[in-house]
């Protein structure tokens, strides 16, 4: 089964996020899409989700998760001890997308905002859906 997940393009935090997922994710489950690219801004519009949304998304199994359930879903399919990270779902989820909120809303100042992205390797541009 394939895993679609939306990321701010502009963000590095999303960016260093995406290898993160592809360095542990050998099975290649991931696939990665731009939140403000055209098929982004599609996929949110089927799943009923705000175009200005500023959370990762996962979508799999035709449902969409955001913020922190997107967050440890992801981990949830890793390799390695990342799966244990998924243990966290048992926090309220109004706690953990707190968390979730202030990360993301401080991300251009703690982490800064991408000028341009490293030219990914082509296994990796096989992963990025257009």
């Amino acid at each position: 089964m394939k895993r679609i997940v939306l990321i701010d393009g502009d963000c590095h935090i999303c960016n260093q996020s995406v290898q993160f997922i592809i360095k542990r994710d050998p099975d290649a489950q991931f696939q990665f899409a731009s939140l403000q690219s055209e098929l982004g801004q599609q996929l949110l519009t089927n799943h009923k989700i705000s175009s200005s949304t500023n959370s990762m998304v996962l979508i799999e199994n035709n449902r969409h998760y955001l913020r922190s359930t997107a967050v440890l879903r992801i981990c949830k399919q890793l390799k390695g001890l990342w799966k244990l990270s998924y243990i966290a779902i048992i926090f309220p989820r109004i706690l953990r997308d707190a968390v979730y909120r202030i990360v993301a809303n401080n991300r251009y100042k703690w982490f800064g905002k991408k000028d341009q992205c490293p030219i990914p390797t082509p296994e990796m541009q096989k992963r990025f859906l257009r």
